[in-house]
């Protein structure tokens, strides 16, 4: 190999800046305005870059005003039993079309690759939601969207990586496939279902559109909904009665920079501790041999 070429090199590295800069930029500007005095916030005519007394008074009103917390709260919840519900269904589905010998193997999978190609649409979705009597109930977040086929496929296909010597191995020792699954295929399989959880986690932390359509008591909103609901209506729900005896209330748009990034930080936070899966995961299928 020959030497690198100095202007290729810095060339790379400018890209590579601009690429990071144009990433951190905004998250550095909502983290900003969220702690930005109204005089600022005018001054630069909305988004704050750097200010000079960071407030966390937009915090303090959000916190206190019950709203967000409690959404926080259901945010939660939905999030991680929906992931476990959706990664038992999912490991399941999966494992049962990994074995060519399973019960009704190739309908089941035409089925679901034929969902990966058409989707429902919204009003037969609410119907069925309606049907079960589930409007206005937190299940409503969770079971349409509880099992998805590309994430089935995706751990599928790492399923039939796993070599098949190992399985008939344990199956002559008289394991059961229970046990073949649990004790052989999931220590195997940490990595893609670091994968699918984080892609569950996420759609689950960030959906919005089903507890719109489902939920019709605010009580029951969760986090990504009460953000719309101030960004959209402009209102700070909450805000107001806790701020009326403790002087004049925050920014509004500083309110709504708070609670996005009160939305942002807990995927954040989870993302490192995936992320040595989360490589590896991807490349599920990419290499053979």
């Amino acid at each position: 190999m020959g030497r690198a070429n100095p202007f290729a090199t810095l060339a790379r590295v400018l890209i590579f800046a601009l690429a990071c800069a144009a990433v951190i930029a905004p998250f550095v500007a909502v983290v900003m305005t969220s702690l930005a005095s109204q005089e600022e916030i005018t001054a630069s005519g909305g988004f704050v870059i750097w200010t000079n007394a960071p407030s966390f008074a937009a915090y303090e009103a959000v916190l206190s005003g019950g709203v967000v917390p409690r959404a926080m709260l259901i945010s939660i919840g939905v999030t991680l039993v929906g992931t476990l519900f959706s990664l038992a269904a999912t490991i399941g589905l999966a494992y049962g079309l990994s074995r060519p010998g399973s019960l009704a193997h190739k309908p089941i999978l035409l089925m679901t690759l034929f969902t990966l190609l058409f989707s429902p649409g919204i009003i037969p979705m609410y119907l069925i939601v309606q049907q079960l009597g589930l409007i206005d109930n937190l299940w409503a977040l969770i079971l349409p969207v509880m099992v998805n086929a590309f994430n089935v496929i995706v751990m599928r296909a790492f399923f039939l990586d796993i070599p098949a010597e190992l399985i008939e191995s344990a199956r002559i020792d008289g394991a059961g496939d229970f046990r073949i699954l649990t004790r052989i295929v999931l220590p195997m399989s940490k990595a893609v279902i670091a994968v699918v959880g984080l892609f569950y986690a996420v759609g689950y932390w960030n959906a919005f559109f089903s507890a719109l359509l489902y939920l019709n008591s605010p009580d029951l909103w969760p986090l990504q909904l009460v953000l719309r609901t101030f960004v959209v209506n402009q209102t700070p729900m909450g805000v107001d009665d806790m701020s009326a005896g403790a002087g004049a209330v925050p920014p509004q748009l500083s309110i709504q920079m708070a609670i996005l990034v009160m939305s942002i930080v807990p995927i954040l936070l989870i993302y490192p501790f995936l992320q040595k899966h989360f490589a590896s995961g991807l490349m599920v299928g990419a290499v053979k041999g």
